[in-house]
């Protein structure tokens, strides 16, 4: 955290004397900032329970009075996410703040559980996809064009490079998640899965279904 304040603290005092310039520099929107961000770090803060309505890309109706213990705060491709403890469900789930409404801090505080360790319980996921499986021992070849920027943005923490003359394998120890496959396509032919078997299958299945998209086989 306080790496990423002295980060921001640097780039807002740059930025503060640009603005005659202002109209040629282009920066990312992190939406999910602006309503709820303050609201939920007090909860966080305070161990207090977080009341709010939700709306999933997944479902067309939205989720009402949904209440959790907050965990943890994680950012993630320009969102932020929460990931707290389901009252009702009696689970550990995550939420977007960008599709929170009407939130509202509650009254009852919580106390985490002695045995539960916020960093622990993300290390070995790629982003925002918390699950209970093993991590898995994985191996991704990239070109030697792609290992540069691989190089200068790690995927994950545990990454690990082996230079070879024309790619570079990159180990990882990490769960094996939608978003993760996700990553892995979007860096197209410049990479390969070499193993798991597992990560391989459901990077072939993806790539697969994508084809179905166009009719191809």
């Amino acid at each position: 955290v306080t790496d990423w304040l002295l980060n921001s603290a640097a780039m807002s005092n740059v930025l503060s004397s640009v603005r005659d310039v202002s109209e040629r520099i282009f920066l990312e929107d992190v939406p999910s900032a602006r309503l709820y961000l303050s609201q939920v770090i007090s909860a966080l803060r305070e161990q207090l329970q977080l009341h709010f309505t939700y709306r999933p890309y997944t479902r067309v109706n939205p989720t009402r009075d949904v209440v959790i213990e907050p965990y943890f705060l994680k950012i993630f491709k320009q969102r932020w996410y929460v990931t707290g403890l389901n009252i009702r469900d009696k689970i550990i789930k995550t939420y977007a703040l960008d599709r929170m409404e009407d939130v509202a801090i509650g009254s009852e505080k919580f106390t985490i559980a002695p045995d539960f360790d916020a960093e622990n319980f993300v290390k070995d996921s790629f982003g925002i996809v918390f699950t209970q499986a093993d991590p898995h021992d994985v191996l991704i070849r990239a070109n030697t064009r792609r290992a540069k920027y691989m190089r200068a943005l790690p995927l994950h923490h545990s990454q690990r490079e082996e230079i070879h003359d024309s790619f570079s394998d990159f180990h990882y120890r990490l769960r094996l998640t939608p978003d993760f496959v996700q990553e892995i396509l979007s860096l197209g032919p410049d990479v390969k899965v070499i193993s798991p078997p597992e990560l391989k299958a459901m990077v072939t299945e993806a790539l697969r279904s994508a084809l179905d998209q166009y009719g191809l086989k």
